[in-house]
């Protein structure tokens, strides 16, 4: 049995029974590059960018895409999307450094933070970025530091989603946003001191495949917009919906419906914008997911073909160290054998790591292709939370990553030696 079809497509290809990603073959990058290897396509982000922008403004003009940088912060990622005209969504001053570094003006950078010190909000109220706040007490201690002529309240607007409990960001139990009371006592405080500019704010959670969450989050969203505008008087820059639109990484999970999404959010929006008397705002959405995930694979090289009475390992050289999802979350990744896409698959494996966990495992009882030492794996959808959750756990340093497109590439991110183990440490005296 060959691979499912539906996992070579966009910037995946066979050739000869050989994989290639955005017209560069796998195994000559490993050869040039070593493994764990980042590879990521920059014709794939491009094409995400423009299908998730096409879908939105066939439904309403006044659309902003904030890419959500936590999923993928390399710099050349960065400026691929600057250079398209999306937005940023931080929640780091680092990610805003990085932004600014990569080229992006302060006017088009959002920063959605928790738990902020009073520190990094004095590095946002210097370099006029806009700040979208989680908390009374992190709205206050802004204001004592600097009024700004525009700011955001993220709302916690009681329904949530994802894909694990750990990325549901709305509801009771989550720790992100406003209730609406204290929403309402945000506004109320900034207009107090001076604030001329609003916008607000929500995130239900990440990985959502369903367009129905989404829906019902912004209706309460635009409700308290309402109460808001017709306490407070106040009108709206923006309505920012947020991230959470999800992928397919199992063969049997369906894409969201792009075209469906952005036909049922955009019309209720039109709608209680009209219904509500909120003008004519910004409608936005924070992609991080689905504008990387898919653009990126991890190439990884077997080291060990281990047999006991229970199991067939594969042992890899990239463990939850380079990726950490299918461990944190359980999360499943589709996995290739690169120099065998059309060999049959025989045989049932766990692809392990190197890391000295049990839970240091990439995929379970995966039926692939004879695997042999020395063999070339591709992991897919690994461009989002891939690299940027990854670690130097067991002292192992982290990974490269390289940039394709069209059959040329180019390193963005050199692998990293030992001495960076020891980088800024000293020993006291």
């Amino acid at each position: 049995m060959t691979p499912t079809p539906q996992w070579l497509n966009g910037p995946l290809e066979n050739r000869g029974g050989k994989l290639y990603f955005d017209g560069v073959s796998a195994e000559e990058l490993a050869e040039a590059f070593d493994t764990p290897l980042y590879v990521i396509s920059e014709s794939r982000i491009r094409d995400n960018y423009t299908r998730l922008c096409n879908a939105l403004t066939r439904n309403y003009e006044k659309i902003r895409v904030y890419y959500a940088a936590k999923a993928n912060s390399n710099l050349a990622v960065l400026n691929i999307l600057e250079k398209e005209g999306a937005y940023l969504d931080a929640v780091s001053p680092g990610e805003v450094f990085m932004a600014l570094t990569t080229g992006f003006p302060p006017s088009r950078i959002l920063f959605t933070g928790t738990s902020v010190r009073n520190d990094e909000l004095r590095f946002l109220a210097d370099s006029n970025i806009t700040v979208n706040f989680d908390s009374l007490s992190q709205l206050d201690r802004l204001l004592k530091i600097k009024v700004p002529t525009v700011l955001s309240v993220r709302v916690n607007p009681e329904i949530g989603a994802g894909h694990h409990n750990h990325c549901i960001t709305a509801g009771k139990n989550t720790k992100f946003g406003l209730w609406e009371t204290d929403a309402v006592k945000a506004y109320k405080t900034a207009k107090a001191a001076g604030v001329e500019r609003f916008g607000i704010h929500m995130h239900v959670g990440s990985g959502v495949l369903d367009v129905d969450p989404f829906v019902l989050a912004l209706d309460k969203l635009l409700n308290v917009a309402k109460k808001v505008h017709d306490e407070l008087g106040v009108s709206f820059e923006f309505v920012d919906m947020g991230g959470g639109i999800g992928v397919p990484y199992k063969p049997e999970d369906n894409e969201l419906d792009l075209a469906l999404f952005s036909e049922k959010v955009l019309a209720l929006f039109k709608r209680r914008v009209k219904e509500y008397d909120l003008g004519e705002p910004f409608f936005c959405v924070e992609p991080g997911r689905y504008l990387v995930c898919d653009a990126s694979i991890l190439l990884t090289r077997v080291n060990t073909v281990k047999v006991t009475p229970f199991k067939r390992f594969a042992g890899v050289d990239a463990g939850f160290n380079t990726l950490v999802r299918p461990t944190m979350y359980g999360s499943y990744h589709h996995v290739l054998v690169a120099n065998k896409l059309d060999a049959p698959d025989e045989e049932t494996y766990d692809v392990a790591g190197p890391v000295c966990e049990s839970g240091d495992l990439l995929a379970k009882d995966r039926r692939l292709p004879k695997i042999q030492e020395g063999d070339l794996l591709a992991v897919l959808n690994a461009g989002a939370y891939g690299y940027a959750m990854s670690s130097q756990y067991n002292a192992r340093p982290r990974a490269a990553e390289v940039l394709v497109k069209d059959g040329k590439c180019a390193v963005t991110r050199e692998r990293e030696r030992l001495d960076a183990l020891v980088s800024g440490q000293r020993v006291a005296e």
